[in-house]
């Protein structure tokens, strides 16, 4: 087998590749050899059928299987000496279109190579931090916030007509062309209006009623109700009014405390601190992270592979696209043409993610398999009652795994990057950070 050079230009290879027909009638013998012991065939014994008759009857099918084996082993023989990384997928062509058996097999494989990446001293990065506190403002509105969740309802005065946000007490009988159906009755039913959770206009038509009214609701059921048959149907609920109850907020005491799981309202309060400096630290963490790539992004300079480029860009420019027209989804669009901003752009993220993936593969950063695990139940979680088949399309789905691993690896790298570089701290307001978050989106 030889391979031999035929392009070597910037980062562009090109080489031409020869299996000896010999090689290629060995391979065949090998797998032949293999396969024999488990052969059965009419007037031999299992394992005794002679090679040339299995030849003659397998021959022709494992040869396609010995070219491709022989082309991979000269590609990866070729990579493991040459210590190339292809950018992309080589593109693998036969060159003797009429080859016939007997005959060698010519190859040519063109690729681009990764560029070699200088390396970087972290040591002099400097970075900051941005830290901001929660404040008592911000720890009370929240504690608020909570309260209003787990509001109660009391009496309104007697007489007082239901508004939205009521809470109403009812029996009802529904009957559709006169008689009742299965599920449409009730006793001492707590419904809040506004909640949406009876049919449309259900609720709607009790705005206003009072304690002891007695009230026809008429409602129309969806076209896709579950019931079919009760879909499109018009039904008439006759409804009597138990009590009407107005929202009360909770009191911020250690009651409320104890009903989100704290031991007392000064624990609460701690919870509800530590939880918003989670969110703030997240999007400081954003804000460093764009300041390190900034300054790695300075440091360095190499040679991009083309295709990797050209790709990225296309990308860029189409999604750019998309967001100017909203109202597009698919691909049933003019061509897009990619701006001078886009190809820009691409570059930056290329060389970026190449330094990345150099310094992190160097450094040997892992994602573990529990960390991957996490990631795909977060990603799962999106899709209510589809989490295993999420699962299995991730797990049969190898660009899936990938776009997902990809920025849990980056992530690690950058902490990798942080740990060793200089990090000061700055005390910022909320409303400040929100201001560094805001120049990332126009930056």
């Amino acid at each position: 087998m030889s391979v031999t050079e035929t392009l070597n230009e910037g980062l562009k290879r090109g080489y031409k590749i020869v299996v000896p027909a010999t090689d290629l009638d060995a391979k065949v013998n090998e797998k032949l050899l293999e396969a024999q012991p488990e052969i059965e065939m009419k007037g031999f014994r299992k394992g005794k059928v002679p090679m040339a008759l299995l030849k003659k009857n397998f021959g022709q099918r494992l040869m396609g299987e010995a070219m491709q084996d022989a082309i991979d082993g000269a590609m990866n023989d070729h990579f493991e000496k040459s210590g190339d990384r292809p950018a992309m997928q080589p593109d693998v062509k036969m060159t003797n279109e009429n080859w016939k058996e007997g005959d060698d097999v010519e190859v040519e494989m063109t690729y681009e190579a990764l560029p070699e990446i200088p390396e970087v001293d972290l040591s002099d990065l400097a970075l900051e931090k941005l830290v901001v506190k929660a404040s008592d403002d911000e720890i009370n509105e929240a504690l608020t916030s909570l309260a209003e969740n787990a509001q109660n309802f009391e009496d309104r005065k007697k007489g007082s007509k239901a508004k939205d946000g009521d809470q109403v007490t009812l029996d009802f009988l529904g009957k559709v062309d006169g008689e009742a159906f299965d599920g449409g009755a009730a006793e001492d039913f707590p419904l809040v209006l506004g909640s949406g959770q009876f049919i449309p206009g259900f609720e709607d038509q009790l705005v206003g009623v009072k304690e002891g009214d007695e009230k026809d609701v008429v409602v129309t059921f969806p076209e896709n109700y579950g019931a079919a048959n009760l879909a499109g149907k018009e039904a008439t609920f006759t409804c009597t009014i138990k009590a009407v109850k107005e929202p009360k907020p909770a009191e911020i005491n250690d009651d409320l405390a104890q009903k989100y799981g704290a031991e007392d309202l000064a624990a609460l309060k701690s919870q509800v601190a530590e939880r918003l400096e989670a969110e703030y630290a997240g999007a400081a963490r954003a804000v460093m992270k764009r300041g390190l790539l900034d300054a790695l992004d300075g440091k360095v300079s190499f040679d991009l592979p083309p295709s990797l480029v050209d790709a990225e860009a296309n990308q860029i420019a189409h999604q750019l696209w998309h967001e100017e027209n909203p109202d597009v989804h698919g691909h049933d669009h003019p061509e897009i043409e990619v701006t001078d901003e886009a190809k820009k752009l691409a570059e930056r993220r290329v060389r970026l993610g190449l330094l990345l993936a150099e310094i992190g593969r160097k450094a040997e950063v892992q994602v573990t398999d529990a960390e991957f695990t996490q990631a795909v139940m977060q990603q799962a979680r999106q899709y209510p009652g589809q989490e295993r088949a999420f699962f299995d399309f991730v797990q049969q789905n190898p660009q899936m795994r990938q776009q997902i691993q990809a920025p849990l690896f980056e992530d690690k790298v950058v902490d990798h990057i942080a740990a060793q570089a200089k990090v000061s701290e700055k005390g910022v307001s909320k409303d400040d950070l929100q201001k560094a978050v805001d120049a990332l989106d126009e930056a």
